[in-house]
């Protein structure tokens, strides 16, 4: 599946609150949701180059939870879940196609890298259920 590009590649600066709602749209509002439902204290904007684009790094402490990527009217989250993860993840009643992307997603040294397009409200609860997956595990 091919996700939508980010929606900062090629800004030097991380965006602002404004240019955040003015790429995300309506998206903005499932944005701020999801902050409020992982209430994690952490965050920071982050970006490997400008080729990449920007993310917000979610943390619990030193340790990273999920990335949140914006997009042009929908926004990426992405997870690096570890194999006992995985294998939670396996159990916790998941949507099959949510299954599906964790099955078929690139496995690193650093674990499985799980990437989900967020579009609705429906798929804020996936993304729930993964972040608390990846806290206990």
């Amino acid at each position: 599946m091919t996700m939508s590009p980010n929606a900062f590649i090629g800004s030097a600066q991380p965006p602002t609150d404004d240019e955040l709602s003015v790429q995300l749209g309506a998206a903005r509002a499932l944005w701020d949701e999801l902050l409020a439902l992982l209430a994690l204290p952490d965050q920071e904007w982050h970006s490997y180059s400008k080729k990449a684009g920007w993310s917000l790094k979610l943390k619990r402490g030193d340790r990273t939870v999920v990335y949140l990527a914006p997009c042009h009217g929908c926004f990426r989250v992405a997870f690096v879940l570890g194999a006992r993860a995985v294998e939670a993840a396996r159990r916790c009643n998941l949507p099959a196609a949510v299954i599906k992307i964790i099955d078929e997603a690139p496995r690193y040294a650093e674990g499985t890298g799980v990437r989900l397009e967020i579009r609705a409200r429906k798929d804020l609860s996936a993304v729930k259920k993964l972040a608390d997956v990846k806290l206990a595990n």
